[in-house]
C-alpha cells in the first residue's frame, strides 16, 4: 500500500467527524498533507481550537462545532463544509465514544449515548453527506468501527453493540449506493494509542501506570505493542483516494494481527 504522502488527493474535499482527537486528527492531519480540503467536526471547542492551531491549513482546513448526535448540528456542518469547498467527495465517520458495563448495569441514558454517537452520527453525516458526494460523480465513505465488531471484551455491551451494528451498516450503504458511484467501507482498529484509549488505560490502570498499562494491552497483539493513529490514517487515504475502485462494503482490520490470534497456548 502506498504511503499517505505518495498518494495525491488534491481536488477532494473531505468531511471527519471526531476529527480534532485520535484517530480523527490523524485521518484529517493526512489528507490535508496530500492535498485534500478538510472539514472536521467535534463538539469540544477547545480540542478543535487547538487542532485548528496544529494543522495551520488556512483555507483547506475548516473547523466546526457539531454534535453528531443531533441532525440539525450534523446538516448545518455538512452545509458549511459544501459552502466553503464547493463540493463533498469524501466522509470519514470517526467520531465515537467509549462506555463500560453490561447489560444489566449500563443504564438505558448511557446505552442511548453510545448509540447516539457511534452509531446514529454514522446515519445522520451519511444521511446529509452523501447527496453532495453524489452530486460530485462519487466517493468514499470511510467508517470506523473496531475489532470489537467481530469479537468483544467483557463488560463493554453498548460499545461492542454499535461497532458490530456499524458493520452491518457498512454493508446496507455499500449495496444501497454503489450504483452512483459510492464506495462505503469500514476500517477495524484494535487498540490505538489515542486520548480515548488513554482515558481507558488511566481508568483500569490499577498500581500501574497509564504507559505500562498501554504497554501491558499492547503485548496483547502479535506485533507486540498498540498502533498509531498514523497506521490507521494511512488506511483511509488510500480508502479515499480514486486507488481502490473495487473496494466496497469491505471490513479493514488494522488490529495488528489481534483476531487472528487464538487463546490455546501449545505447551513448548
Amino acid at each position: 500500500m502506498a504511503s499517505p504522502a505518495q498518494i495525491d488527493l488534491s481536488g477532494k474535499s473531505a468531511f471527519v467527524t471526531g476529527g480534532s482527537k485520535g484517530m480523527g486528527f490523524g485521518i484529517a492531519r493526512a489528507f490535508l498533507a496530500c492535498n485534500a480540503r478538510v472539514a472536521i467536526c467535534s463538539n469540544e471547542p477547545e480540542s478543535l481550537a487547538q487542532a485548528q492551531a496544529e494543522f495551520d491549513a488556512g483555507n483547506d482546513l475548516l473547523a466546526i462545532e457539531a454534535d453528531v448526535s443531533r441532525g440539525d448540528n450534523v446538516k448545518d456542518a455538512v452545509a458549511q463544509t459544501v459552502g466553503q469547498f464547493g463540493g463533498l467527495n469524501v466522509l470519514v465517520n470517526c467520531a465515537g465514544i467509549q462506555r463500560y458495563g453490561t447489560v444489566t448495569d449500563t443504564p438505558e441514558e448511557t446505552w442511548d449515548e453510545v448509540m447516539a454517537v457511534n452509531l446514529k452520527g454514522i446515519y445522520w453525516a451519511s444521511r446529509y453527506a452523501i447527496p453532495h458526494i453524489e452530486e460530485a460523480g462519487g466517493g468514499s465513505v470511510i467508517n470506523l468501527a473496531s475489532v470489537q465488531a467481530f469479537a468483544s471484551q467483557s463488560n463493554v455491551a453498548a460499545y461492542t453493540a454499535s461497532k458490530g451494528a456499524i458493520l452491518a451498516l457498512t454493508r446496507a450503504m455499500a449495496l444501497d449506493h454503489a450504483d452512483a458511484g459510492i464506495r462505503v467501507n469500514a476500517i477495524c482498529p484494535a487498540a490505538i494509542d489515542t486520548p480515548m484509549l488513554r482515558w481507558a488505560a488511566d481508568l483500569w490502570k490499577g498500581e500501574n501506570t497509564v504507559e505500562a498499562t498501554i504497554a501491558d494491552w499492547g503485548k496483547g497483539h502479535p506485533v507486540g505493542r498498540v498502533g498509531s493513529i498514523e497506521e490507521v490514517a494511512a488506511v483511509a487515504t488510500f480508502l479515499a483516494s480514486d486507488l481502490c475502485p473495487f473496494m466496497t462494503g469491505a471490513d479493514i482490520k488494522v488490529d495488528g494481527g489481534l483476531l487472528s490470534k487464538l487463546g490455546v497456548i501449545l505447551p513448548e
